[in-house]
């Protein structure tokens, strides 16, 4: 890749929000095919490019195309590139493509995909899922930092929770749509146990993202965090015992995943990253990726693995360090050495 620099910059310059990534898909596909890939897009809109001998096993990079739908301007100053995008997760997938365009003699194939609405419904992941046969290794590109290697993802139950009462004056002891709805807030925070921590990989948590309501219609958008092995029917079972009259909808229930060090693939990124003289540190996430997706239909080998600072993700100063995506394509070239041997 003769300046993935570029690359980056080109990408970042094209809007991809959740169900609009068709520009950048259109670019990618395009510019995969110039650089040596044998590359197209599936009926989801999902960009797929192989490269190497075909002789061999097969390493998939799976990263996304989409982002949050909150544009910021595209500019490269002081050693970083700014973009919307930049860490979440267009700098991964450019490190993805980069390092795999530096090993077109690969024993076996790198199999790269930009997916769709990952940050929607994950609706590109899924259909891979289905529709590709399970690699012997996988990576999600998501950001973790160069010298970090992630095992794993919490999981997320989306709820939406509505409730009508009848219309009546303020003053009436009876209650009103805007507090039972709140009242079932409460309720939800105690069904999901007396420890909770967003920063905890093994404890749950819940967010309320919307509250829209008056005395007469409620409603409430509500993010679970969910560690593994969460017991999802019985929290259900609890939730409906305290509905009072609303209406409780999951709108998407994906588990959580998680692999261990002994892991292959963690195992072969950790020695690139000592290889490209750094040391690495095994991280859990609490937040989700198309890690979750997908390993609920293939077992396969995987971690994820992406330059960039997660704690910039859909923020206002979104941006990479320019030697820090360097780094994180020479870890991943390093990273598909050590499994064409391990595999």
């Amino acid at each position: 890749m003769r300046d993935p620099v570029r690359l980056l910059h080109e990408m970042l310059a094209i809007p991809s929000p959740s169900g609009d990534e068709d520009e950048l898909a259109r670019f990618l596909d395009k510019r995969l095919n110039e650089i040596g890939f044998a590359a197209h897009r599936d009926e989801a809109g999902n960009v797929i490019g192989d490269i190497g001998t075909g002789d061999g096993p097969t390493v998939m990079f799976l990263s996304h195309l989409d982002t949050v739908d909150l544009p910021l301007p595209v500019r490269r100053a002081d050693g970083r590139l700014h973009g919307r995008g930049a860490v979440d997760a267009k700098g991964p997938l450019a490190a993805m493509i980069s390092a795999a365009a530096a090993l077109p003699s690969f024993p076996g194939t790198v199999r790269v995909i930009g997916a769709v609405e990952e940050e929607r419904l994950s609706r590109g992941g899924h259909h891979i899922a289905r529709t590709l046969p399970a690699p012997d290794a996988l990576v999600i590109g998501e950001p973790s930092g160069w010298s970090r290697v992630v095992l794993g993802y919490k999981g997320k139950i989306d709820i939406e929770y509505r409730v009508t009462r009848p219309s009546t004056h303020s003053t009436n002891p009876a209650a009103k749509a805007s507090e039972v709805a709140m009242a079932f807030w409460e309720e939800l925070l105690a069904a999901l146990g007396p420890e909770r921590d967003h920063g905890a990989f093994d404890l749950p948590a819940a967010t309320l993202r919307g509250v829209r309501g008056d005395l007469v219609e409620a409603r409430l958008d509500i993010d679970c965090r969910i560690p593994v092995g969460f017991d999802v029917d019985a929290f259900a079972a609890r939730l409906g015992e305290r509905l009072n009259g609303g209406e409780l909808t999951v709108v998407r229930h994906v588990a959580a995943a998680r692999t261990t060090r002994s892991d292959p693939v963690v195992r072969g990124i950790s020695a690139a990253i000592r290889r490209c003289g750094g040391t690495p540190r095994p991280t859990l996430k609490t937040g989700t990726s198309d890690m979750n997706t997908v390993s609920e239909t293939w077992s396969v080998p995987m971690a994820a693995y992406g330059p960039g600072d997660s704690s910039l993700d859909h923020g206002e100063d979104e941006h990479i360090e320019i030697a820090e995506y360097l780094r994180g394509i020479d870890v991943l070239t390093a990273a598909l050495h050590e499994l064409s041997t391990s595999l």
